[in-house]
């Protein structure tokens, strides 16, 4: 099948030729200028926002928004939140981008020590930790490193560690329609380290099992066994 690929903001874009004529190609290439641009145009606006929502904290704390160390903070801090919480605007469907292929493979994958982090949505603190990801492919597999995408969508978003487990499981269920989906998330929550009751060395684990690994014992401990750091 012949292809081309184009670039448009940064985004590769892969147009099959076969079917499309060259007007259709163009105008799926115009729409997703306008896409693109519209986004860009959105982006801009709630900076701003943004940035005039920390120069209010900021003044509420005490602070002097006119002194040099904080001239740019607003900004900067406006810029990290939209990083942080980029997750809002990427779907699945988006960054999987024809990365499923046929496979005759029913043997356990396991993608373990994908570096995570986030933001508690009670206080807006860090979280952050690692991934341990394990699918039966049932005649479909996927990209590897899709599988730390799944994780980044949902992990830039505000969170917390129990739904962001139950999330990345349930994305690649629907996904990849496996024999069963487990993820294990082990997590530092700056929330109990910097404040509360400031316990230095707590971890928080949460686990979500699909499928077989929920209802067979030994594929589950199996994968268990596996994702275990010694």
């Amino acid at each position: 099948m012949a292809y081309q690929k184009s670039e448009i903001s940064g985004h590769v874009i892969t147009e099959y030729l076969n079917g499309f004529d060259e007007k259709s190609i163009e105008a799926k290439k115009a729409e997703l200028i306008r896409k693109q641009q519209n986004k860009e145009s959105d982006d801009g606006s709630h900076i701003s926002a943004i940035e005039a929502a920390y120069s209010t904290v900021l003044r509420e704390l005490g602070e002097n928004v006119e002194r040099e160390g904080l001239l740019r903070t607003p900004l900067r801090a406006a810029k990290a939140m939209q990083f942080l919480t980029k997750g809002y605007n990427e779907t699945v469907e988006d960054i999987l981008n024809n990365a499923i292929f046929n496979e005759n493979h029913h043997e356990m994958v396991i993608v373990k020590d994908i570096e995570m982090f986030s933001l508690c949505e009670h206080h807006l603190v860090p979280f952050f930790g690692k991934v341990h990801i394990g699918y039966l492919p049932n005649n479909k597999v996927v990209g590897l490193s899709k599988l730390a995408r799944i994780v980044e969508i949902f992990s830039r978003r505000l969170q917390v560690q129990e739904r962001l487990t139950k999330q990345i499981a349930t994305a690649i269920s629907e996904a990849l329609e496996p024999a069963g989906v487990a993820v294990v998330i082990e997590a530092v929550h700056m929330c109990m380290v910097m404040r509360g009751v400031q316990k230095m060395n707590s971890k928080t684990v949460t686990s979500s099992m699909l499928g077989q690994f929920q209802e067979d014992p030994k594929t589950r401990e199996e994968f268990l066994v596996l994702t275990k750091n010694n």
